[in-house]
């Protein structure tokens, strides 16, 4: 309690612009609630960038991007619910993807 006290009245006799204490007094806190906030993710499931942030990424992760998305493709046509109703085994997989990845966030 002293020492805070002391502390305060030395920042108060300092000329400064701005006091950054408060802020670094609830910067713990601000970590512990983004901290209770975050989800574990899967172990090895990273979150692909949404295609805005495509012009971020590399050529090599654009090109490993393109690949699962053809594999992806590739098994989709050759499922029989593909076969047996198209629009519904897309929507399907399109809902599957969106739960993967994240939620929806357009």
């Amino acid at each position: 309690a002293e020492r805070q006290r002391k502390a305060e009245r030395k920042r108060r006799a300092a000329a400064v612009v701005g006091d950054l204490q408060p802020l670094r007094d609830a910067l713990p806190e601000l970590l512990e609630l983004e901290a209770g906030a975050r989800q574990p993710r899967a172990r090895g499931v990273s979150r692909r960038p949404r295609p805005a942030e495509l012009s971020r990424m590399s050529a090599a992760e654009r090109l490993q991007l393109l690949d699962e998305e053809r594999a992806r493709f590739r098994e989709l046509l050759a499922s029989p619910a593909y076969r047996a109703s198209p629009l519904l085994a897309i929507g399907q997989q399109l809902a599957r993807q969106v739960h993967l990845d994240g939620g929806g966030q357009l």
